[in-house]
């Protein structure tokens, strides 16, 4: 596992899974453009960033505490409900915004994105699973300098996977019917939700 191409999948592999980070992505796409949506992409980025460093310096074993659980599961619960439930209750701006080229602050998408990944339960045992996995089979046999070109890797395969998605988001913005779109934003919305109710139930369980 020694060439930067690999550690480029690698990075796409992470962020491709369906989930509550991909489906805000979407609906940022298709209600505000594809800048929007790259710029989400971007925020979620620098919280993987961050979570990388973290992992690289071993913070994260702090993961470990029951505590620290119960607060990931609550935060991500609450962040992904609150935003399924604001964007099912804004799939009017779809049809406003097409109409009017409404475009959202490009701060906003960034801050969302950085804190949805930021609080979000599965990017972290993400990294912590996956790339504390790297590191531990790679520290022995790489220098600190190879490790670091390869995490860059792995983040040019997040880069990578957040253009396609905000390409295709915006894409669809542009081909699709406003009805199609709207349901596509209602069906990222329930996804978003339905990771929200998850984590909910995590943090119950955990808790009690």
């Amino acid at each position: 596992m020694n060439s930067i191409f690999t550690y480029i999948f690698l990075g796409v592999s992470l962020a491709a899974p369906v989930g509550p980070v991909n489906a805000a992505q979407l609906d940022t796409g298709i209600k505000n453009g594809f800048f929007n949506a790259w710029i989400f992409g971007l925020g979620a980025l620098s919280a993987d960033v961050l979570y990388m460093i973290l992992v690289y310096f071993g913070v994260g074993q702090i993961i470990d505490y029951p505590l620290i659980q119960i607060i990931l599961w609550a935060f991500g619960c609450f962040v992904l409900t609150y935003t399924g439930v604001e964007s099912l209750l804004t799939l009017h701006k779809i049809e406003i915004d097409l109409k009017l080229g409404k475009k959202v602050r490009l701060k906003r998408s960034l801050i969302s994105g950085f804190f949805m990944s930021l609080l979000n339960p599965l990017t972290i045992l993400f990294w912590l699973g996956i790339y504390g996995s790297v590191l531990a089979e790679n520290s022995k046999n790489l220098s600190m300098n190879q490790i670091i070109i390869y995490s860059i890797a792995i983040i040019v395969g997040i880069i990578l996977w957040d253009t396609i998605m905000a390409t295709i988001s915006s894409g669809a913005r542009r081909l699709l019917s406003t009805k199609l779109l709207k349901i596509i934003s209602i069906i990222s919305a329930l996804s978003m939700i339905g990771f929200g109710i998850y984590f909910g139930v995590q943090a119950y369980h955990a808790l009690f």
